[in-house]
């Protein structure tokens, strides 16, 4: 007896997230915010998919589970330094983040360190950059405004 074919989704749901379907499952599965390409990897792993599969012609089955393990990785024996959150200061537990979540989370966490005022905080409010980059060349606009080097005025410059 011949299985008929599969019809290919164009567009697959997965983590409230709407991913292509032409594109492999590895490639897609980084679309979603809080998935990197190692987790993305380690969740083709877990559940014994191909990486190389399209996205479109997964089960629903299939996009169920990996629907769960994104949202609760360690049940699915995933490392716990693949999580984005790890050592959660609030309750001090490894735990993974994705979509709105790890946006409402990154916010709280800047606004915090604003509030009490520690470096990258004092950097994160006046807009300059947090991670040790040098400001000399780069780093110029100053809230939407683009600002070069001023030169010398070309009309004066002639006069001797």
């Amino acid at each position: 007896m011949e299985q008929p074919k599969q019809e290919l989704k164009y567009f697959v749901r997965i983590a409230n997230t709407d991913l292509d379907g032409n594109k492999p499952i590895g490639h897609s599965l980084t679309k979603i915010k809080g998935v990197s390409f190692m987790l993305s990897n380690a969740v083709c792993n877990a559940l014994g998919l191909q990486k190389t599969k399209k996205t479109g012609y997964l089960s629903d089955a299939e996009a169920a589970k990996i629907d769960d393990l994104i949202k609760d990785p360690s049940k699915y024996k995933v490392p716990a330094w693949l999580f984005n959150r790890k050592k959660d200061p609030e309750d001090d537990v490894d735990r993974h983040l994705t979509g709105a979540s790890l946006s409402f989370v990154e916010e709280n966490d800047i606004k915090l360190m604003k509030k009490i005022r520690s470096y990258k905080g004092i950097r994160h409010s006046f807009g300059l950059p947090v991670r040790g980059q040098r400001t000399r060349s780069n780093f110029r606009k100053n809230k939407g405004k683009v600002l070069g080097v001023k030169r010398k005025d070309s009309s004066k410059a002639g006069r001797v």
